[in-house]
């Protein structure tokens, strides 16, 4: 029978990430400057790593030169201090290849990469699409990241076990909304890969059945929080993680109330943090759900 320890999962990016916001200036230009001294603050808070040009970086709407000069502006600015991993996910096998290959390049000790959106490949072409990354660039450890909400496609664990005969595949993001899919991993691939949860709602209950920790976006607001609710899991205070789990419940619900990063690039705003409004075609938060997210600010102590 296998041992208890021998159950437990690596971190290899520290255990709670925070999946940065690109701050725009008043042009909507990537301000650069405010980024790296947001990515400061936010391992100051606690993260042991910055994820940048993902979901919440609003990748999508970044040239590949703003997204370069994003990772190399923040890896320069936290130097050692925390890990820092850089969205290099792409529809195109050869854009997610060439941004893998470029990240590597630039320093980055890690790379998140979702899975194909729109064009909805078989779990074939995921295989094909998610190995020719990994041999693009195979000193690069790989954070594999399933969020069919976004991309209208998920990829199984049987793939991802199949995959893990690539040295670089070491983690996973999991974001499908379900704690059945951490047990499927586990099921399929063991111990060896390190499972994110990517859900701040779910960060609790992803940790009971084998998660490492979390790919957050509410850490930009409650670092220490959600720290504690990890740490305190980690030692057996299960009552601890339970009440913050608990707490923040409100909190999670509203930063997702509309599309991910609109309430929480609101939320900086509100404690202070001008990281501008998302780019077209996201938008503003309207009034009211921007009254709702400032009661729930406050009640935090936040404002």
């Amino acid at each position: 029978m296998m041992s208890k320890s021998a159950l437990l999962s690596p971190a290899p990016f520290g255990r709670m990430l925070t999946a940065m916001v690109t701050p725009f200036d008043e042009n909507g230009s990537v301000d650069y400057g405010l980024a790296a001294d947001l990515a400061n603050y936010l391992v100051d808070q606690g993260s042991d790593g910055i994820v940048v040009c993902g979901t919440t970086g609003e990748s999508p709407t970044l040239t590949w030169q703003e997204q370069q000069k994003m990772l190399v502006t923040v890896k320069n600015s936290i130097a050692s201090r925390a890990k820092v991993l850089a969205g290099t996910g792409s529809n195109s096998t050869s854009e997610a290849m060439e941004a893998t290959k470029e990240a590597a390049n630039s320093g980055a000790d890690g790379a998140l990469v979702v899975v194909p959106y729109y064009n909805k490949p078989p779990q074939e072409g995921l295989e094909v699409h998610f190995r020719a990354i990994a041999d693009a660039a195979p000193e690069l450890p790989l954070m594999l990241y399933n969020i069919p909400g976004r991309t209208g496609c998920s990829i199984s664990p049987s793939i991802v076990s199949k995959l893990m005969d690539c040295s670089n595949v070491v983690s996973f993001k999991a974001a499908s909304g379900t704690t059945e899919e951490v047990t499927q991993l586990r099921h399929y691939c063991g111990p060896n890969l390190a499972i994110y949860s990517g859900d701040d709602a779910l960060l609790l209950p992803m940790l009971s059945v084998g998660a490492v920790g979390v790919v957050s976006v509410a850490s930009h607001l409650v670092g220490p929080n959600l720290k504690k609710i990890i740490e305190s899991f980690l030692e057996g205070k299960y009552a601890d993680s339970l009440y913050l789990h608990e707490t923040l419940q409100p909190l999670f619900k509203s930063l997702f109330a509309t599309t991910n990063p609109i309430p929480v690039k609101a939320a900086l705003q509100l404690i202070g943090w001008s990281v501008g409004p998302p780019r077209s075609p996201l938008v503003s938060l309207n009034s009211e759900m921007k009254e709702e997210l400032l009661k729930i600010l406050s009640s935090l102590r936040l404002i």
